[in-house]
């Protein structure tokens, strides 16, 4: 019955204009009536007049004198105007809090600034039994962090050593990786799994996942990582439930820096 009063207050022939729009991706940027209507799963007839209104409104365009149509810069102005020029924090803050629940209890985001990793912005659950002070503003050296760990990743391999070398590199629990070498196989775990894992290596009773924010050349801008402690699942179980979601959010921030323009605390080495 919920299901049904709340369908009585949606309008269908605006949801079904959105499904055409939505039809068109990065790969298949230009569609004919046909593929459209095999996409979306409606009807020839509804779809051709969803599309000459779709075009009318300038929200769609014919590609020359051919049969297929694609997206105007008007679909992306929908997204650019929603965010742009908003603070960072205003932007990931929604996104760090659909991150914490019943896994996790801290999400945060933070950007390289020398050897260290400068925290953005943090999101806790109403109750934090992680043990650790962290801010906004807070400072940890990104030799030993998931969250520098990822970001140093995707940067040139003189520019990671450089950094990692500005700064003593000493253990903090015995599992803490210090060399060089221990920290490159970190790297290249990174950048074959897209996140990084710390399971109380820095801190007992500590466990943390992070994934690289990358604009769009692949560049590593911030980081996105999530905390909770080890008593509540195996590894294998938080890596299971938390990974995909937190590169799913460290892929929406970056887009979101990318069309609002907002600027990050600059790391070494970018030309």
């Amino acid at each position: 019955m919920a299901e049904h009063a709340g369908d009585k207050n949606q309008v269908h022939s605006l949801a079904k204009g959105f499904k055409v729009l939505e039809a068109f991706t990065a790969n298949d940027n230009e569609l004919t009536l046909t593929d459209i209507a095999r996409r979306t799963l409606l009807d020839p007839g509804t779809v051709f007049r969803l599309v000459n209104t779709l075009v009318g409104l300038g929200y769609l365009m014919r590609v020359g004198d051919s049969r297929r149509f694609r997206l105007t810069f008007k679909v992306l102005d929908l997204g650019f105007n929603a965010i742009a020029h908003t603070e960072l924090r205003t932007l990931a803050r929604p996104i760090l809090r659909s991150l914490v629940g019943e896994v996790n209890e801290a999400a945060s985001l933070a950007a390289l600034d020398g050897p260290d990793v400068v925290y953005l912005e943090r999101v806790n659950a109403g109750l934090v039994r992680l043990g650790v002070d962290i801010r906004i503003g807070s400072r940890l050296p990104a030799y030993y962090t998931t969250l520098g760990i990822s970001i140093l990743a995707h940067l040139p391999r003189e520019t990671a050593i450089q950094i990692l070398e500005m700064r003593e590199r000493v253990k903090l629990t015995p599992k803490t990786p210090t060399t060089i070498e221990e920290i490159e196989a970190r790297m290249r775990r990174v950048r074959r799994d897209g996140y990084i894992v710390s399971d109380q290596e820095v801190t007992s009773g500590l466990r943390i996942l992070a994934a690289p924010v990358l604009d769009g050349d692949g560049y590593p801008s911030a980081s996105v990582s999530v905390a909770a402690p080890p008593t509540r699942m195996s590894i294998e179980e938080f890596i299971r439930l938390t990974a995909e979601p937190v590169m799913r959010a460290a892929a929406d921030i970056g887009k979101a820096i990318q069309l609002s323009g907002a600027t990050l605390v600059a790391v070494p080495g970018r030309t």
